[in-house]
C-alpha cells in the first residue's frame, strides 16, 4: 500500500513510544500467557474477508470508546496486528495513553501472518 508522508510521519513518531513484537514473539507470548489476547484492529470488511483464529476484532475505528468495556483490566497483555503493521502501531500508543500497560504491535500486521502460515478463519 502506498501510505502518504504525513501519514507515515505519525507512525514513526508513535513507534517510538510502542513496543513492536514480531511473530515469532507474538507466538511465543500467545502460547505463555493464555490470557493474552491478538486484537485485530483492522476495518470489518477486512476481518469478515479472514483474520487470524484466534484473534478478537475491536476495530481501531471504535478501538478508544470499546476497549475498557472488552478488556476492563488495564494490565492485559493486547497483541495488536492491523494490515501491515501502520494502524496498529496508532492503536497500541492509543491504548497505552488510556493506561493499559501491555500492549504490543505485530510487526508486518495480518500480510505478515498470512505469509508465516498463521491459522486463518473467516
Amino acid at each position: 500500500m502506498d501510505h502518504s508522508p504525513a501519514f507515515l510521519r505519525v507512525v514513526n513518531e508513535a513507534r517510538s513510544r510502542v513496543h513492536e513484537v514480531s511473530l515469532e514473539e507474538a507466538r511465543a507470548r500467545l502460547a505463555a500467557n493464555p490470557a493474552a489476547v491478538l486484537v485485530d484492529v483492522r476495518e470489518e470488511s477486512e476481518w469478515l474477508a479472514g483474520h487470524a483464529s484466534e484473534a478478537q476484532h475491536l476495530g481501531k475505528g471504535i478501538l478508544e470508546r470499546d476497549l475498557e468495556k472488552r478488556f476492563p483490566d488495564p494490565a492485559t497483555e493486547l497483541i495488536l496486528y492491523c494490515g501491515g503493521g501502520y494502524r496498529s502501531i496508532l492503536s497500541a500508543e492509543v491504548a497505552q495513553r488510556m493506561g493499559y500497560t501491555n500492549v504490543t504491535s505485530l510487526v508486518g500486521g495480518y500480510k505478515s501472518m498470512v505469509q508465516a502460515a498463521w491459522p486463518m478463519t473467516r
